[in-house]
Formats: structure tokens, sequence, C-alpha cells
């Protein structure tokens, strides 16, 4: 196997090297603890619940008064659960009199998105010749 040099996603100068795809180059540390929390965050039913609710909302945002009823759970609940949305920067929000408005946050989810996207038509890193094997 020839000697390759690994680039650590993160720790370049280039523009747009904090967001390269994984086939790219391996996580840093700090970028792998900083996607953790997203992933975590989009690992509950729940969460993913309320995260396609309010990105899929007409107008951009919904009130916290609308996603309650659609759960079987406390308004507490619901409120940890968006708060953790929150955190991760999947989602932010507003309050306007008793209401909380929340509304989705495209550039993390773009982020994600590009992280994990494999350009159509490009095979895996070592990969090519093996593609057709399976079949």
């Amino acid at each position: 196997m020839p000697n390759q040099e690994l680039v650590v996603l993160g720790r370049s100068d280039e523009p747009g090297a904090c967001c390269p795809g994984l086939l790219t180059a391996p996580l840093g540390e700090e970028q792998a603890v900083e996607l953790a929390k997203v992933f975590k965050a989009l690992g509950d039913p729940v969460r993913l619940r309320l995260l396609s609710m309010i990105a899929s909302r007409v107008g951009g945002e919904v009130c916290v008064c609308d996603l309650t009823p659609a759960f079987d759970l406390s308004q507490p609940t619901i409120s940890h659960h968006l708060k953790l949305l929150r955190q991760a920067g999947l989602i932010d929000c507003e309050r306007r009199g008793t209401w909380v408005y929340y509304w989705l946050v495209p550039e993390m989810t773009d982020r994600l998105a590009g992280i994990l996207t494999r350009p159509a038509g490009e095979s895996l890193p070592g990969r090519a010749a093996a593609t057709g094997a399976a079949s």
C-alpha cells in the first residue's frame, strides 16, 4: 500500500476546507465531536419528527403550540427536545409574547448533506474496480 499523507478535515487554511465530504479526508477530533452532537440530536424519533414538522412548515416557521398536540408527550418534554435540536444548531427560535416560534437552520442541514454526500457517479476511494464485482 503506498504511503499517503492524511489530511484532517477542519485543519486546512484552504477556502471551504471546514466542510469537505467524508471521502475527502478523515474528520478532525473537534469536528467529529461537533458532528456527533448533531447526529445524537437527530438520533431520537421525536426530535426527527419535530425537525421534519418545522422544516416542512409552509411559511418556514411554526409555533410550539402547533407542535405539542402532535405528540403524546408533555409540553416540558417537547420543549426539552426542541432545546436539544437548537443546541445542535439545527433549528432556531424566537419568543413572541407567550409563544415561541421555531424555524430550520438550513446552513446546518446543507452542511450535513455536503459532508455525507458522494458526488454522483463517483465511487468510494480504492473501490473503483470492486463496485461491479459484488453484483
